[in-house]
């Protein structure tokens, strides 16, 4: 076999085609003719003329050969042959194109980001690596009228943590709460919360403790100072200071009326901060205005006397609560307002609202007998009595539906006008009453303060209760004071116009310049009114309330407590108001004792203790006596 034979079947095709191959007649191939140079042209046989080129007219088209595969021959394309920069001139405008749309659009996002969006994230950035912190004011300090602090502020420490960074949570819990006595079951659960980012430990803990904790180096613990709100005479005053919250912001009381004063203006510090979000450098600070010192009319020692007397008049007699004021009548300085029971103004979160409510100016009473100088001083002051006018008076009177009679059991009589306020007769009021109508009454009672707000200084002060609807009865109980409800720092105000020779003085407690006054009634009636008073305390219903060598004006007050059903229950609410010395008026003092069970008259519960307060105060403050005077007999 052929050597030929012995090879694939494939290699033996593939050798015959190249054979062929080889055998096929070459083809002569076909100059292309040479382009004349731009502007000539061929002429006529082949000569080359300036234009187009021409074919020779006796020139006959050759049969078209149609090239085979493989020929290298290159077609023409239609509008002439391109150019070799051709396309590489077309690929670099596209690269171009897409550069220019490139830089524009980052061009344009140059633009959002510094135009529209610059000042947003210059802030976000700034925030990253700066923070403004707060420069809290003090708080300013309220001082009494001798200048004695009654609310400072104390430097104290915040303790806070940052869970993600405490180690071990319970170990961080047993320390804080060994140190600062917080229960550490309580905040264990806290430090272990990886989700907080910032919990407090102990808001102004004590400074001591506080260094104590921090020199453990506790991980994750972190402190800063704060100032706490202190009451250093503790129990004095608390319903009248109220108390500050744990900001700082005045939340009761005095705190709360005075707030804007005593807070001031907080200043800044900003800060530029590590990756960590420690502070390193101070770049701005504004420091802070402190809050403006605020002094009282009270005096800490005439109100440290008052409240004790009150606690010791609730305890004698089983008394739910009682209040008391002292009052300069020419100026309207509040010497005194307590209320009892009272409590620690350092604790004040412990204590029931209601105990923390200053009842002298929120709270209303119906006022009893010492309204009867209202309807006096009208009938009066109206010219239909004069102090001896009498009147033959029964123990009863009929208004209406209703039967009132006197306190004190008696026959029929005849009493002045003088002696019906000082015997405090339930029927001769009336009867003064129903002289002067309801218009004029009412006339009255308006003037003297009675159903508006006095305007003292301390807030939520009661306007009181007027009747809207008068009965047939209405001007039996008025002129007695029942069926009204005043605040004990209106009653004390009224007493105050009559020892001020007749104009009455807006009370308050801010020590500061010019007051509001006004008359309400006239010197002489004033006079009147004071020499009339004055027999109360010699030998009327207010002896008790006598003081040796000073003489009083006063009004003693008995008056049962409204019932939830409209009427009148067995519970009263027991009263004295009076001014000392009764000839040169320097104090007005007010007290009124509620629900007393071991007995219920006005003389007998609240004179006492009027007696005790003003005899202290007036040695106290060094009044000089104004006359010798023996202490009478207890009254009513």
């Amino acid at each position: 076999m052929d050597r030929s034979e012995r090879r694939p079947p494939h290699r033996r095709r593939r050798d015959q085609r190249r054979r062929a191959a080889a055998q096929r007649p070459a083809r002569p191939r076909r100059s292309r003719p040479r382009e004349p140079p731009r502007g000539e042209r061929a002429a006529p046989g082949g000569a080359v003329q300036h234009g187009r080129v021409e074919p020779h007219p006796d020139a006959r088209p050759g049969p078209r050969l149609r090239p085979r595969v493989g020929d290298d021959v290159h077609r023409p394309r239609p509008d002439g042959p391109v150019r070799p920069g051709a396309l590489v001139n077309r690929r670099i405008r596209l690269l171009l194109a897409a550069l220019a749309l490139a830089f524009g659009g980052i061009f344009l996002r140059a633009v959002w980001i510094q135009g529209v969006r610059a000042a947003a994230l210059s802030r976000l950035a700034s925030s990253q690596h700066r923070e403004t912190v707060a420069l809290p004011a003090s708080r300013g300090t309220i001082y009494d009228r001798s200048g004695s602090p009654l609310a400072i502020g104390e430097q104290a420490t915040t303790v806070y943590a940052d869970p993600k960074q405490v180690v071990d949570a319970r170990a961080a819990a047993l320390a804080a709460g060994r140190t600062l006595g917080i229960d550490p079951a309580t905040l264990e659960p806290k430090l272990a919360d990886k989700r907080l980012g910032f919990v407090y430990v102990r808001r102004k803990a004590n400074p001591v403790a506080a260094a104590a904790l921090e020199k453990k180096g506790v991980p994750g613990l972190g402190f800063y100072p704060e100032e706490r709100r202190t009451y250093p005479q503790g129990r004095i005053a608390a319903q009248v200071l109220g108390f500050a919250g744990v900001d700082n912001r005045g939340l009761a009381g005095t705190e709360l009326q005075l707030d804007r004063a005593l807070t001031g203006k907080a200043g800044s510090e900003t800060i530029v901060k590590d990756p960590l979000g420690r502070a390193i450098d101070v770049v701005k600070e504004t420091a802070p205005r402190e809050g403006r010192a605020v002094r009282l009319t009270l005096d800490h020692t005439i109100q440290s006397n008052a409240e004790q007397v009150l606690r010791q008049t609730v305890a004698s007699s089983g008394a739910k609560d009682a209040t008391a004021i002292v009052l300069d009548p020419h100026s309207g300085a509040i010497l005194a307002m307590a209320v009892e029971p009272g409590y620690d103004a350092n604790r004040f979160a412990s204590v029931p609202v209601a105990l923390q409510a200053n009842r002298a100016v929120v709270d209303t009473y119906e006022p009893g007998s010492t309204f009867k100088l209202v309807t006096v001083a009208g009938a009066l002051s109206e010219g239909i009595v004069h102090p001896g006018t009498t009147f033959t008076l029964p123990y009863s009177i009929h208004v209406a539906d209703r039967v009132i009679h006197d306190a004190e059991q008696r026959g029929t009589e005849q009493m002045s006008v003088a002696q019906i306020l000082s015997r405090s007769s339930n029927v001769g009021a009336i009867t003064l009453a129903e002289m002067l109508r309801k218009d004029r009454l009412l006339r009255w009672i308006g003037r003297f303060g009675f159903g508006r707000r006095t305007g003292v200084d301390f807030p939520g002060e009661s306007a009181g209760i007027l009747p809207s609807y008068w009965s047939g009865s209405t001007i039996g109980n008025v002129p007695i004071g029942q069926g009204i409800a005043v605040t004990p720092i209106q009653m004390a105000s009224a007493y105050a116009a009559i020892a001020n020779r007749g104009v009455w003085v807006r009370p308050h407690l801010v020590a500061r310049g010019r007051a509001v006054r006004r008359r309400v009634v006239s010197r002489t009636v004033a006079a009147q009114l004071s020499t009339m008073l004055r027999g109360v305390v010699t030998s009327g219903t207010g002896t008790s309330a006598a003081i040796p060598g000073y003489r009083v004006a006063g009004k003693t007050g008995t008056a049962q407590k409204p019932d939830a059903h409209g009427g009148y229950s067995n519970r009263y609410v027991a009263s004295f108001v009076g001014f000392v010395p009764a000839s040169r008026p320097r104090l007005v003092v007010l007290v009124t004792v509620d629900e007393p069970k071991t007995a219920i008259w006005g003389g007998a519960i609240a004179a006492p203790a009027f007696q005790q307060i003003a005899s202290f105060d007036l040695q106290y403050l060094e009044v000089p006596p104004d006359a010798p005077q023996s202490t009478p007999p207890a009254g009513y």
